[in-house]
């Protein structure tokens, strides 16, 4: 935001080792909370009477509470160990932020193997994500097929599948972006891919789960019915009080 205002292109090395922390703590935070939002709705369809036993507020905030210990010890952890790598090939960044793939390429040939055992970690982790999402997704199209009406699988769906589009973008595109050969790596596709695991996911987030809540619909609507209301309240007492003083 400072470079768009700004009209420059430089960063800081201490402005660009915060950016990265905090990109990958906000994104790993991303990643488990939308395997948490997966058993939600696996708790909610699935077992829909032992929700409140399952899901209360103590179970809420310690779920809360490890993801974001969980992302900060990873962001930790990559962030020193991709830092402390010598950089080799100068100090351009082939990226619109500070993304380790792009740091990588700057540093010495030989000098990120312990940053590839980070990444084999993360793969594995994102791996385990992606099992805690998938089992839970097939209970509930299990659950939804035996629904007897068709209005109310399609209220069903209506409830996950936003979130299942947002967890398949989010996965499918981080991955391809960490994990792409080389051969197939081009400045263009970098910020292609860039944009749609680190932009489009957080940017669709209010619109897929707040947008749906009825309650908030209603809010917005409300409020411009109760200014209008004021509105003409107050026209028609102005039009009554100069009728009086005429």
């Amino acid at each position: 935001m400072h470079n768009s205002l700004w009209d420059t292109r430089t960063i800081s090395y201490a402005g660009c080792t915060a950016e990265a922390f905090l990109l990958i703590f906000f994104l790993r935070t991303e990643l488990s909370l939308l395997t948490i939002m997966c058993y939600d709705r696996y708790v909610a369809i699935c077992k829909p009477l032992h929700y409140g036993t399952l899901l209360g507020s103590r179970a809420c905030a310690h779920m809360a509470a490890a993801a974001w210990a969980s992302a900060c010890l990873y962001a930790l952890l990559h962030t020193v160990n991709t830092f402390s790598l010598p950089l080799c090939q100068g100090n351009t960044l082939g990226q619109f932020f500070c993304e380790v793939p792009a740091i990588l390429k700057l540093s010495c040939s030989h000098s990120y193997l312990r940053e590839l055992y980070l990444f084999v970690i993360s793969v594995r982790l994102v791996f385990v994500c992606f099992i805690f999402i998938v089992f839970p997704y097939v209970q509930i199209f299990r659950t939804v097929q035996r629904i007897p009406s068709e209005q109310g699988q399609h209220k069903t769906f209506s409830t996950f599948l936003p979130h299942l589009a947002v967890v398949s973008l989010f996965i499918t595109t981080g991955t391809f972006a960490h994990l792409k050969p080389p051969f197939i790596s081009s400045p263009s596709m970098d910020l292609v891919v860039a944009v749609l695991y680190s932009v489009v996911p957080p940017t669709l987030n209010p619109l897929i789960y707040s947008l749906r809540n009825q309650e908030l619909k209603d809010a917005p609507r409300n409020l411009i019915t109760g200014c209008s209301l004021e509105d003409s309240n107050f026209l028609l007492s102005s039009a009554r009080n100069s009728e009086w003083n005429s």
